[in-house]
């Protein structure tokens, strides 16, 4: 059978070509020489840092090498694959059938151009380099010997290193920048040149990749533009109280305290699929948190701070504001786990005004952190402190590169072949616009935060952790509790946020969302996507759990509206902003959320 032929390529100018080219090498060498100027003052720390993964890796090697019959047969595993590679190839190039060796995995997006099935020579290098992987991945990790900390090191960076060195990544093995190339006469690499040093350009000498069209968002615009009021501010937060969309609004408001790793608009980013909106339409009286994007002025504010600026603040500003004594809570992620040390806190001192908490994605028990795990070894904790200790802050580059490569072919590598392979711009996609918004971490807070939860993880350990006097123990907590955790969340694993349902002391519900951790959590009932699983029972097991639990199709919202009814009390009628004893200060969503970081 006669192989099917790739499109068709129009051979470009040859002229226009030669043309591009002199341009690709005029730029190219202005790139490399601007990049060499920056090196001069290069960052210690991250040449600390990876030195200690180096380390790493030299006792994966010594401890593979010292089991040579092993590597001999991970070796021959190795070369029957590519045997078996070859005569597959050759049948294919003689026009006959064969059946591949390996395939990519369903949801990897770097092979669907249609040339690296159709084309015999694409195909081979398509899988000769997933052959390759799945054995180094796999040989690395079946290496015995290892702390479980070295190991998740060396299984996480070596993934890492795969996932550079795919042939997508690169312009003579992607059949689809060739084609690009040919048809275009270059002007791509042109273009991704142009694009490689505007990012280079808006990082200040780090590359900030573009993930999206920057110029088609404005925030309080066509996003974050739920309408309200800033009714509060202290030096840490805003506090933000949205507009009535109901006639009659439940008694009791509810308090959002968002994650300040990123900006609370996550839960706003445009009405179709904004929770703040859609909690409003149910009929709650809404504020929020919109954290203040540090700097080093706030250098010693400290997880105390945090929760006395934030959510202790909060919660007396609404009372101000509205007369309500008591409130309902929800906290996201990292806002999630100063909700429940506000708690803790709370209980301690007999204050019962939260009648009710909703966590999103939130890790108490850091006990599994999941590969965030990797970066926080006593070495590399070290050294960000002291980078953070000279600033005063942890920038947000840092923090948004390490989450980047928690997913590192659909948020780094996708951009790379897009932007400077293809030459093309980024598409405008909102959530992208959110993820690029860094925000900067004061260094005592975070340095906090790192030590305390996840090396130490005092806050599951009962008055291990002590905030403002008061020792906490997540146990007194006896405000009923949602959780809400996301089945593929690669940030707060779902099975490591579970063990904090055998830690409250009183009623809990757990709910398990599809997907991860953002799409996991903004999924409007309209969207119908994304199922959700319910189970009354909690065991210890979160595989129990869910081998009891029954699916149900769509989103979780409404499953959380039904629960929280209970808690919200009586109707009265609609609150506006500026109704009590807090007059509006600016309209939502606010100056602090404005302020944009790029270093």
């Amino acid at each position: 059978m006669a192989e099917p032929q790739s499109p068709e390529i129009k051979i470009p100018d040859p002229v226009e070509m030669s043309r591009n080219m002199a341009r690709i090498a005029e730029q190219s060498q202005r790139l490399v020489s601007d990049f060499l100027q920056r090196q001069n003052g290069g960052d210690a720390s991250a040449s600390q840092g990876m030195m200690h993964i180096g380390a790493a890796f030299m006792e994966m090697t010594a401890r593979l090498m010292a089991d040579p019959a092993k590597l001999m047969q991970a070796q021959m595993s190795l070369w029957q694959d590519y045997m078996s590679l070859w005569q597959r190839t050759t049948q294919r190039l003689l026009g006959q059938e064969a059946a591949p060796v390996v395939a990519p995995a369903k949801e990897d997006k770097r092979f669907k151009d249609s040339a690296w099935d159709e084309n015999a020579l694409f195909d081979y290098i398509k899988q000769s380099y997933l052959l390759t992987a799945r054995w180094l991945q796999s040989t690395v990790h079946e290496v015995e010997g290892m702390d479980d900390k070295t190991a998740k090191k060396v299984d996480f960076y070596t993934r890492q290193f795969v996932d550079a060195m795919a042939p997508s990544n690169f312009v003579l093995t992607n059949p689809e920048v060739l084609r690009a190339t040919i048809e275009s006469g270059g002007e791509n690499l042109v273009k991704g040149l142009e694009n490689l040093l505007g990012d280079l350009e808006r990082g200040k000498g780090q590359l900030a990749i573009s993930m999206t069209d920057y110029k088609k968002f404005e925030v309080g615009k066509n996003i974050a533009a739920t309408p309200g009021q800033v009714i509060y501010q202290n030096e840490l937060m805003q506090l933000i109280q949205y507009n009535p969309t109901t006639e009659q609004q439940h008694k009791r408001p509810l308090l959002i305290v968002p994650p300040w790793i990123n900006k609370f608009y996550i839960l706003d980013l445009r009405p179709a699929n904004s929770l703040v909106k859609w909690l409003c339409d149910q009929g709650h009286t809404v504020f929020i948190v919109s954290w203040v994007n540090p700097d080093e002025h706030l250098a010693t504010k400290t997880w105390e701070d945090y929760m006395t600026a934030g959510p202790l603040a909060a919660i007396d500003a609404i009372e101000q504001a509205t007369g309500e004594r008591e409130i309902n809570m929800v906290g996201y992620c990292i806002g999630g786990t100063l909700t429940a040390s506000t708690l803790a806190y709370m209980a301690e001192k007999g204050d019962d005004r939260v009648k009710s908490v909703l966590y999103l994605v939130t890790l108490t028990d850091f006990t599994e952190p999941g590969e965030l795990s990797v970066f926080i070894d006593e070495e590399q904790l070290a050294a960000l402190e002291e980078k953070m200790n000279s600033q005063g802050y942890l920038n947000g580059q840092s923090m948004a590169t390490t989450f980047n490569m928690l997913r590192a072919n659909d948020l780094i590598w996708s951009f790379v072949v897009n932007n400077y392979l293809l030459g093309k711009d980024p598409f405008p996609f909102d959530l992208l616009y959110w993820n690029s918004d860094a925000t900067r971490m004061p260094a005592a807070m975070h340095s906090f935060y790192l030590r305390n939860m996840y090396q130490r993880n005092l806050l599951v350990k009962p008055c291990a952790l002590t905030l403002k006097g008061v020792e906490i123990d997540l146990g007194k907590i006896k405000t009923p509790t949602f959780m809400l955790s996301t089945r593929e969340d690669h940030i707060t694993p779902w099975k490591s946020t579970y063990a904090a349902t055998q830690l409250y002391g009183g009623p809990v519900k757990f709910v398990l969302a599809a997907s991860g951790h953002i799409a996991g959590v903004v999924n409007p009932p309209t969207a119908n996507k994304y199922s959700h699983f319910l189970n009354n029972k909690l065991p210890k097991d979160p595989e129990q759990w869910l081998a009891g639990a029954k699916q149900v199709e769509g989103s979780w919202w409404p499953e959380y509206a039904k629960w929280v009814q209970k808690y919200a009390g009586p109707k009265v009628p609609a609150r506006q902003p500026g109704d009590g004893k807090l007059k509006p200060i600016e309209p939502a969503p606010g100056s602090y959320v404005k302020v944009r970081v790029v270093e």
